[in-house]
């Protein structure tokens, strides 16, 4: 593996955590939000990772070998969860329902927070290789002088 395919595997998890992290706190900024442009409660949204072979460009496919075992990752969806809205009796809410109970989004805050670590020790990982391939790119220059 050149430094260039480390980087741009590297670059596509960092792009992918950095989408995931905008999902969840779109998640976290909602999780009081009853009524959205669609109508109803605002629905908790997760990405969808997949794993697709490294592109490379022309010039690089005619002077490497073929590697067929290296993977990038890319977003391949962003899916709305389809749980029952928690219902909440508040009879004075200006959106209760007849009986007098909001529905508020199904979002579990301690799940979110989880997830949102996760997200960015994953997005670190890939910053930290990127890094490593960045300082053996300088070393390997070094030594050619």
């Amino acid at each position: 593996m050149d430094f260039m395919t480390g980087m741009r595997i590297s670059g596509s998890g960092m792009t992918a955590q950095r989408m995931r992290m905008n999902t969840i706190s779109s998640n976290i900024a909602n999780i009081n939000t009853t009524q959205t442009p669609e109508g109803g409660p605002y629905r908790r949204k997760d990405v969808v990772f997949e794993s697709i072979p490294e592109a490379k460009t022309f010039g690089e496919v005619l002077l490497s070998q073929p590697q067929r075992d290296m993977q990038r990752v890319q977003v391949s969806d962003v899916v709305v969860d389809r749980k029952a809205p928690l219902l909440k009796f508040e009879p004075n809410h200006p959106d209760a329902n007849e009986e007098g109970y909001v529905a508020y989004p199904n979002i579990n805050l301690m799940e979110e927070m989880a997830n949102m670590i996760q997200a960015t020790r994953a997005y670190e990982a890939n910053v930290s290789a990127m890094n490593a391939t960045k300082d053996m790119a300088l070393t390997a220059l070094e030594i050619g002088r």
